[in-house]
């Protein structure tokens, strides 16, 4: 049942992704920066974190839980730092994907070659 959820979820996410970007005139880069300050605003409200738990990794896969998990670290270190755990707890969550993304990157530019 937890991987229809997930599915369903995920689903839904690039549905409205597809929708908006069938019917707009906004580009990619404007809906995944949409999508990413909602992920935010939900977890401000700790509504994205529900979804979580319904979800499981359907939840946590798009783009919505990058706003998810810069808010969610920033408040958690806000807590213990104040003002300036706000920017040291924002990308404590998030560094590991952040890293692996420049390194492997980097990685498959050797080997491949961009067309012209």
């Amino acid at each position: 049942m937890i991987y229809l959820k997930a599915f369903l979820f995920a689903g839904v996410i690039c549905s409205i992704g597809q929708i908006i970007l069938d019917n707009t005139k906004l580009t990619p880069g404007h809906v995944t920066t949409i999508f990413v300050v909602v992920g935010a605003f939900l977890d401000v409200f700790s509504i994205y974190d529900k979804f979580v738990l319904w979800a499981g990794g359907g939840a946590m896969v798009p783009i919505t839980s990058f706003g998810h998990l810069l808010i969610h670290g920033a408040m958690d270190y806000a807590t213990d730092y104040g003002l300036m755990g706000l920017c040291m707890g924002m990308f404590n969550l998030t560094a590991s994907g952040i890293t692996a993304a420049i390194v492997f990157s980097f990685l498959l530019s050797l080997f491949f070659k961009p067309k012209d």
